[in-house]
């Protein structure tokens, strides 16, 4: 599949280095500038790798600028690598052929701890031996140091996470260290309060509950940022202390990050991945979460049960999961589910003014914020958030967020475009580790006091809450509006998924999956009719090499 993705001066840059070096010249020069261009793009676009050509192939293997996997002259220093008929930036390479390596290691490893019986009755009343999704999970991550556990919302994959830890720490013979991490700030904390109220309903051993974790860390924390590099503290050469690993939202891992913390896990201990495959995929390169299932079925359990999750988004998410488009639109416009709709385009902004109206009237209410006042502004907030396909369009992030600040301030309230006012909220979007401030954190600018003035708010993974002066944030946008792959790991009470009036190439069935999968009670679409469609019979499927490394693995030398 050929990449759409333009490439940036950088791209070419780099592909007229390589050229300049390549030892070629005319048409073969031309041509070799022409596949770095296309691997560049291939990477821009998620993925790990370019799949060539044989005659492409063949070009590539006669340059030294080139390694060539399984050849007896290959060396680790070129900028190239060519598996197969996979090229790869060597960076890239490492990472996948080390994962590969090291799950392969991970997952033929075994545990012989006997279940603890006691512990099995609590958490799973009256069930055979055959047991539940989430027995046969728990079962799994006591025999084996590799669990990878899959389901899509409201299937309840943090009290399955829940039942695992209990069995894993009742039938220990030596007390666990466990460390709970997810990729963003606010997954961290939605897998703390999902733990805390799973543990609260199980009706556990005193001893067991008190020996469960109660807070995750970003990974960032988990695997520990040095300042001024792009190497965490830990990792092979110092390992973290846990004996098990749980990383939620885990379908937002990207390639290098995964081999990182792989890396950084001490021997014996027990890797827990928690996901759901049909999202969106990370970011940046990769698909590892949907390339682990695939490549480890006996270490992957699905949970296919639906728990505490509105039917009628259920419905509309597994036709959307389907590209059952004729169904969808009729999901939308039929008069049976009034909490999973169309909405018109003329009445966007006549909705959005009375949603954000409301909230930000109440904030400008308060000229003194309480703890338990901030709380509340952070929950008001987070019950409506608009998700958009593109940042820049009509109907893209950036003329949203601008609109509905005009339209706000002709209601009268405080809420000038690109100023600071009471019930701004922004999005970080990029990392400070000095002020422990990620990509993808929400804040909300606040009154603090007569001294201090606004400062902006941000709930933390574990809870707590902290201010920051306006002056020290990291770079940000104001959020009313925020893109589908920057609501990855979130939640809303409702939210309003806004399409593009022209196709796009962002457009997908995956990304529209995870858009209505944010929603916890309602669901408003706008959307052409023919846009729809056509984002739902598209996928994006990324290409790697990590499930062929992984068969390649398990092959006697």
């Amino acid at each position: 599949m050929e990449s759409k993705q333009e490439n940036t001066y950088l791209d070419i840059s780099f592909a007229n280095f390589l050229a300049a070096r390549s030892g070629l010249d005319g048409r073969q020069k031309d041509e070799f500038n022409a596949i770095v261009l296309r691997l560049s793009a291939s990477l821009a676009e998620g993925h790990s790798c370019l799949n060539v050509s044989p005659v492409e192939e063949q070009l590539l293997s006669n340059l030294s600028l080139v390694a060539v996997t399984g050849r007896q002259d290959a060396t680790s220093l070129t900028p190239l690598v060519l598996h197969g008929t996979n090229l790869y930036l060597a960076r890239y390479y490492n990472y996948e052929s080390r994962l590969a390596r090291q799950l392969r290691v991970l997952a033929d490893k075994r545990f012989t701890e006997e279940a603890d019986s006691d512990i099995i009755d609590i958490l799973f009343p009256g069930e055979s031996a055959a047991g539940s999704d989430q027995m046969r999970a728990a079962l799994t991550a006591l025999a084996r140091p590799l669990i990878i556990v899959n389901g899509g919302p409201g299937t309840g994959k943090t009290t399955t996470v829940v039942k695992m830890l209990s069995l894993l720490v009742a039938s220990s013979n030596t007390s666990l260290r466990i460390g709970l991490a997810a990729p963003t700030g606010k997954a961290a904390m939605r897998l703390s309060e999902s733990i805390g109220n799973s543990l609260e309903k199980l009706g556990l051993p005193d001893a067991v509950r008190e020996a469960m974790p109660k807070t995750a860390v970003t990974l960032h924390r988990l695997l520990g940022v040095q300042k001024n590099s792009p190497q965490f503290r830990h990792s092979s050469a110092r390992p973290l202390a846990h004996d098990v690993v749980v990383i939620d939202e885990a379908s937002m891992v990207d390639l290098a990050m995964m081999s990182k913390l792989v890396d950084a896990l001490k021997p014996g201990s027990r890797l827990i991945l928690l996901g759901d495959k049909d999202q969106l995929a990370s970011v940046e390169s990769g698909a590892v979460l949907a390339d682990l299932i695939s490549s480890f079925p006996a270490s992957s359990v699905e949970l296919r049960k639906t728990y505490r999750f509105d039917d009628n988004i259920k419905q509309l998410a597994t036709s959307i999961n389907a590209s059952e488009h004729e169904q969808v639109w009729q999901q939308l416009t039929g008069a049976t589910a009034d909490n999973v709709s169309l909405c018109a385009a003329d009445d966007l902004y006549s909705y959005l003014s009375l949603r954000y109206g409301d909230y930000l009237s109440f904030v400008q209410d308060i000229t003194s914020p309480l703890e338990s006042d901030v709380r509340d502004i952070f929950s008001r907030f987070n019950n409506f958030q608009v998700l958009c396909c593109v940042a820049f369009s009509e109907r893209g992030v950036m003329a949203i967020n601008r609109r509905v600040e005009q339209r706000l301030a002709a209601k009268g309230l405080q809420c000038k475009h690109n100023e600071w006012y009471p019930g701004r909220p922004v999005l970080i979007t990029r990392n400070d580790y000095g002020l422990d401030l990620y990509n993808g954190d929400i804040g909300i600018c606040l009154w603090s006091s007569e001294k201090q003035g606004l400062r902006v708010w941000f709930e933390r993974p574990d809870g707590s809450l902290r201010s920051c002066a306006i002056n020290m944030l990291p770079t940000f946008e104001t959020v009313y509006a925020m893109t589908i792959h920057k609501s990855q790991g979130s939640e809303f009470g409702e939210v309003l998924v806004v399409l593009p009036k022209e196709d796009n190439r962002v457009l997908s069935r995956q990304l529209i999956y995870t858009a209505v999968t944010r929603a916890k009670q309602k669901v408003s679409i706008v959307a052409d009719r023919s846009i729809l469609k056509l984002a739902l019979l598209r996928q994006h499927p990324r290409r790697s090499g990590l499930r062929e490394m992984i068969v390649q693995e398990s092959m006697p030398r």
